[in-house]
């Protein structure tokens, strides 16, 4: 516990200290995000807020983390560093979705390679293919995710305080390690971050954010529990990504439109807005629901296995509800603005 505290600390003080060194370094260096129609900020803000969460993260988890499975943290820093780089390129001159996907797929293989991969499925290319879905699927679902000031740097400290809470319950150490430095990393990025915002983690910020978490995610066990059981675990702590990005893709689908090419303001932090709420209160709003997604998680080791089948029901139920529901609200107002 006082390992944790002390990642955490030095994550939490290093992000404090270089977030405004990295926004006054931006527009200098060239890395600033400029306004357009599909974007709700109105002035050119600085876009390397992904660099402070990065060097807080690895600088706390190099000085202070737990080595005892320094395979392991090296590919997971590996991999993050790689998704990182890619994204940083992207923030200054746009790669393909091809190039992006091919990088995010490599930072996942070498992650894989030192042994943070799933294992409950049957065969071994079932859980390398589920583990490589996993990892670039939750990676790109922070980067979509990052569309409102506040919003993908709160989810994920969220997300990574339940991990951290789950690692103590279980004893994890380098998953308890992780979680500590990313929750101090983005705390510390949110202070000048969170709306209105001084500067934007970029690319660089949100692939490493959601890359991270993703091998978290993977790494986290519950021996005490039978396998049936503690996959749900993981998909509640990111439960708010995942329905973002189902949303976002259905929704895209549906109007014959390419999910991964197709930027606009059809996220739920936008369809929030559309309903009266202000862009704080909308990401106030995502905070409680992840909040709730991450207790249900938390009370999953604690179930029998019909008991956390219920639980993991009764969410997905709802969170089916509400996407329905969003988007049948967005097609009527998309088509009441048609018509006029």
């Amino acid at each position: 516990m006082a390992s944790f505290l002390i990642v955490f600390a030095v994550a939490l003080v290093l992000a404090t200290a270089v977030t405004p060194v990295a926004e006054r370094l931006a527009p200098i260096l060239g890395w600033v995000d400029a306004p357009s129609a599909r974007k709700v900020h109105l002035r050119p803000v600085p876009l390397l807020g992904g660099v402070a969460i990065y060097l807080a993260t690895i600088a706390a988890l190099l000085v202070f983390g737990d080595h005892s499975e320094v395979a392991q943290l090296a590919g997971i820093g590996v991999g993050a560093t790689l998704v990182s780089l890619c994204g940083l390129w992207d923030d200054r001159r746009p790669l393909s979705p091809v190039i992006k996907l091919a990088v995010q797929a490599l930072a996942a293989l070498v992650t894989f390679s030192s042994g943070i991969g799933i294992t409950i499925l049957p065969h071994p290319a079932l859980n390398f293919a589920v583990t490589m879905l996993w990892m670039i699927g939750i990676t790109n679902a922070f980067n979509l995710l990052d569309n409102m000031d506040g919003l993908s740097g709160g989810v994920g400290a969220i997300s990574a305080l339940f991990f951290l809470v789950l690692a103590l319950q279980s004893r994890q150490v380098l998953v308890g390690t992780l979680s500590a430095a990313l929750l101090g990393a983005c705390i510390g990025f949110l202070m000048y971050n969170f709306n209105p915002a001084r500067i934007f983690m970029g690319d660089s910020g949100s692939l490493f954010l959601g890359f991270i978490l993703a091998a978290v995610g993977i790494k986290l066990r519950f021996p005490g529990d039978p396998t049936t059981v503690s996959w749900m675990i993981p998909l509640l702590v990111l439960g708010v990504p995942l329905f973002d990005t189902t949303l976002v893709t259905l929704s895209r689908l549906r109007r014959r439109l390419n999910p991964l090419a197709t930027p606009g303001k059809d996220h739920l932090s936008h369809r929030l807005v559309a309903h009266a709420m202000s862009a704080r209160e909308a990401v106030l709003t995502i905070y409680v629901v992840c909040f709730l997604f991450g207790v249900a998680a938390t009370l999953i080791p604690q179930a029998g296995v019909g008991e956390a089948y219920v639980i993991f029901a009764v969410v997905a139920i709802l969170a089916l509800a509400s996407l329905l529901v969003l988007e049948r609200d967005f097609m009527r107002a998309a088509h009441s603005a048609g018509s006029q």
